[in-house]
């Protein structure tokens, strides 16, 4: 289980899951990251260990480790999201932590559909 949360995890770099299971998968990834950062084969090894994926690992090593070459530690942040409705579990969303940074500015570059309806009306008044 930790293996496949660990592989969404890399791939999505946010996932919403129990808050019991992102905490076990905080203390899962966090080595793993670590790992990555060192760079060598003998540290891609140990990480192919637990997470079999090639193209997963080459994804941690290439994007995500770089990122916290200056970090020595803390990569994931656990936010609570509430219960569930059905079994009232606690969900929480798990994510790296310099990650949503790069999210949120995509998200600003884009204008809003309305932005591009007012343009598209006054390049037609003109």
């Amino acid at each position: 289980m930790l293996r496949n949360l660990a592989v969404s995890l890399i791939e999505h770099k946010k996932i919403q899951t129990t808050h019991a299971r992102a905490v076990a998968l905080r203390r899962f990834i966090e080595p793993l990251v670590t790992f990555a950062k060192r760079g060598d084969l003998n540290a891609r090894r140990q990480v192919l260990k637990k997470i079999p994926q090639k193209d997963t690992v080459g994804v941690l090593f290439n994007e995500i480790a770089p990122v916290y070459a200056d970090r020595p530690g803390g990569y994931t942040r656990i936010v609570k999201l509430g219960f569930r409705d059905n079994d009232r579990a606690k969900v929480s969303l798990i994510e790296f932590v310099d990650f949503t940074d790069v999210s949120k500015k995509d998200a600003e570059e884009k204008p809003d559909k309305k932005k591009k309806e007012q343009n598209k009306s006054e390049e037609k008044s003109k």
